[in-house]
């Protein structure tokens, strides 16, 4: 990293990995070979949404979850570096190249309000408002809440992460009339997509609240 937070330093940029085609044309997971389409215009899927489609429509990241990226996030997340804001939401905007034309509202993955008052600060509110600017696309980050205080998802495998998650998070119904929820097509920020239990979770939320479509976009994500 740079003395700069909008600039990389040459050998950061070097073990950073974007994600870019081909790609799973639903959750974003990168392919390592390159892939075509049927020949009738059918998008190629991973394995994973074959099985069982996820509950978001799409989902996009910047890059590869990793030991380079990881020190980014943990820095913005944890370390009070705010600053990085421009940095990170510059990354997220572009993984969400075609996107954001279609988009209505933006919406943050919330903390609940303990760990809230605890950090001082939502990295996704920060992503959420940041790239509003960038994009002339509303966002709220009051509409969705996390009602209860889960404990972290770090070292949890998918199953207890998609348990610890469900029914955590729900809409502000006052707060979706305001913000035109009804019908909406949402963008969901969030920092790191891990399995998907967080981002599902909030997605099947703001889907029974009325969210025509819901995509997700994260400053990096889990390739296994």
């Amino acid at each position: 990293m740079t003395d700069t937070t909008h600039a990389v330093c040459a050998d950061c940029w070097a073990g950073l990995r974007f994600i870019s085609a081909p790609q799973c044309a639903c959750c974003g997971y990168p392919f390592e070979l390159d892939v075509f389409d049927g020949g009738d215009g059918e998008q190629m899927l991973c394995a994973a949404c074959l099985q069982k489609k996820p509950a978001f429509d799409q989902a996009r990241a910047a890059l590869v979850y990793d030991d380079h990226s990881r020190e980014y996030l943990l820095r913005f997340k944890h370390a009070d570096r705010g600053d990085l804001t421009p940095l990170l939401a510059r990354w997220v905007y572009q993984a969400g190249k075609g996107i954001w034309e279609q988009a209505d509202l933006i919406v943050p993955v919330p903390l609940h309000r303990k760990r809230l008052l605890k950090r001082r600060y939502n990295q996704s509110g920060l992503l959420a408002a940041k790239l509003s600017r960038m994009t002339g696309v509303h966002w709220d980050g009051l509409v969705l809440r996390r009602a209860r205080n889960t404990r972290s998802l770090g070292g949890l495998g998918p199953s207890s992460r998609k348990r610890e998650v469900g029914g955590a998070f729900e809409v502000d119904e006052v707060q979706a009339v305001k913000c035109n929820l009804a019908g909406a097509r949402v963008v969901l920020i969030d920092d790191v997509l891990t399995t998907g239990a967080t981002a599902n979770a909030c997605v099947r939320a703001l889907k029974r609240s009325g969210a025509m479509h819901v995509s997700v976009i994260t400053v990096a994500r889990v390739v296994r």
